[in-house]
């Protein structure tokens, strides 16, 4: 059975701090590892590259993955590519893009994450399906550790 398969993973997270520090944790190379990658290494500019590395918790085997940074809208637009093959420059047609956007709400921030490209990739449904689900609660989880880093503060 076919499951189905969003054209988008969206989380959208109120976080308690203002702007311009949400900006520098989800960009900054020595803040990332904070909430998301274990390790960072990245030109925060467009056409920027760089590679995040993910630790599984499991087996403790590193995972890197290279991006491309697209947009750096400061304080408001980030986003990369990822997913492509190494080697190769990333594409609509051979990644996916990852998209934050952050927006003022007093002196606190919302956050939006949008990624999206894994539905073009030249995988079958249920490796679309399963890329979906796993980095749906990926960001659930990425996104809630940004969340409590700030409320612990």
């Amino acid at each position: 059975m076919i499951r189905t398969i969003p054209t988008s993973i969206e989380r959208d997270i109120f976080i308690e701090a203002p702007i311009d520090i949400v900006w520098r944790t989800v960009t900054e190379p020595e803040l990332i590892p904070l909430w998301f990658s274990d390790a960072v290494e990245i030109e925060v500019q467009p056409g920027g590259h760089g590679e995040l590395v993910f630790t599984d918790r499991a087996t403790t085997k590193q995972v890197t993955a290279p991006i491309v940074v697209q947009v750096v809208e400061a304080p408001t637009t980030f986003s990369f590519r990822w997913g492509h093959a190494d080697g190769v420059e990333p594409t609509a047609a051979n990644s996916m893009l990852v998209e934050f956007t952050l927006q003022p709400e007093g002196d606190k921030t919302r956050l939006q994450v949008v990624e999206t490209g894994h539905v073009v990739m030249d995988w079958p449904d249920d490796q679309k399906a399963t890329y979906a689900a796993d980095h749906a609660h990926g960001w659930e989880v990425h996104l809630g550790r940004l969340q409590d880093h700030f409320a612990s503060r």
